[in-house]
């Protein structure tokens, strides 16, 4: 069970307004001015709002330990039952990594009991995602009653710059899912953090049911460096693998809150995996990503991308597709294009794909 969500984005803070953010389209682009971006072909991204304070120092911490905050404050969790709970933590791979962890396992030890952090991961796009299925197995498996898991992304001149020559960033401005007239992605600030406790752990303590960790999958095609395969053999493994562990047949997902970067390819490969597994049902299942409207967090995307699908499925309203311009034909997906859209899902997937070919699919159901 998931009984703790905990959210910074550039919608602001808090579970409640990135899901309303995501229920009405309400995108978060504007101007970057953290950094000088002049010399930049693409100048915007989403960022936290002026009014989320971060420190000077270990500014990405401090982001990371709020939402780890609130958190566990919602699971009504207590220094004592966190004593034995590991923690797992997303970030981005750079010269401040150590440091940044490090500061994370202090504020753990000193607010809520943890030992500190357990493992860090840094495998790009899917390290989150990574990370919940490490946490559900480890519940699972009995080996522990409850998993912190944590991420954080926050845009930075170096990423930016790298992903801006490599030509990845929506030369427009605007982050446009499977839509006709996509030129990428773009970048988004995030810090996350969820409590994932066995069901008995959970009901002895009283804690809130969010949502269930139904299935997960994770899969490597290994197709090339930063191409996705065309065919999205590995997505479609992925999602195969999460149904098949939570008993689901296709036909009872009720949303996808997909990977959907902006990129032409990328968005193609997922939108023909999405056809393989559910066949028929691809016509009437409603899909969007929500990166379209807090954009690309990378190591943080997963967790804050599993944040928006358990809000979905406590209020019913589907994230909408923003930025569209039009269908692409290659793509013909059920998007959901106008909020809020009322839906009540029972169950619902997250999808994220890496660099390198790693893949990974989150199914959750409703609480």
């Amino acid at each position: 069970m998931v009984t703790g969500v905990g959210v910074l984005s550039a919608a602001g803070r808090g579970l409640a307004a990135l899901t309303e953010a995501a229920a009405h389209g309400k995108a978060a682009f504007g101007e970057v001015t953290r950094f000088d971006v002049s010399g930049r072909r693409t100048t915007r991204a989403a960022l936290l709002p002026e009014g989320v304070p971060l420190a000077s120092t270990f500014p990405l911490a401090r982001a990371v330990l709020d939402a780890i905050g609130q958190t566990c404050r919602q699971a009504g969790l207590t220094a004592a039952e966190g004593a034995a709970m590991p923690v797992l933590l997303a970030l981005h791979s750079d010269e401040r990594t150590r440091a940044t962890a490090a500061a994370v396992a202090a504020g753990v030890r000193a607010d809520w009991g943890a030992p500190g952090v357990t493992r860090v991961y840094t495998g790009a796009c899917v390290a989150a995602a990574t990370a919940v299925a490490d946490a559900a197995a480890l519940v699972a498996a009995g080996r522990h009653e409850r998993v912190l898991v944590a991420a954080g992304h926050l845009v930075e001149p170096g990423v930016f710059a790298v992903f801006d020559a490599g030509r990845a960033l929506a030369r427009d401005g605007e982050l446009r899912p499977f839509s006709a007239g996509r030129t990428g992605t773009l970048l988004g600030d995030a810090a996350v953090a969820v409590l994932v406790e066995s069901a008995p752990a959970a009901a002895g303590r009283a804690a809130p049911a969010l949502a269930r960790l139904a299935g997960w999958g994770r899969t490597g095609d290994a197709h090339h460096v930063c191409r996705p395969e065309p065919e999205g053999t590995g997505v479609t493994r992925a999602i195969e693998a999460a149904l098949d562990r939570a008993g689901l047949a296709p036909a009872e997902v009720d949303y996808v809150n997909a990977n959907g970067t902006g990129s032409t390819l990328a968005d193609h490969a997922e939108a023909t995996a999405l056809h393989r597994v559910f066949g028929p049902h691809a016509a009437r299942l409603p899909v969007s990503s929500s990166k379209s409207v807090h954009g690309h967090t990378l190591e943080a995307s997963a967790l804050l991308e599993l944040a928006v699908t358990i809000g979905a499925l406590d209020t019913g309203l589907l994230p909408v597709n923003a930025g569209w311009l039009g269908p692409d034909p290659a793509v013909e997906l059920d998007l959901v294009l106008d909020g809020p859209h009322t839906a009540r899902p029972r169950h619902a997937l997250s999808l994220n794909s890496a660099f390198g070919g790693a893949n990974t699919a989150l199914l959750l159901a409703a609480a």
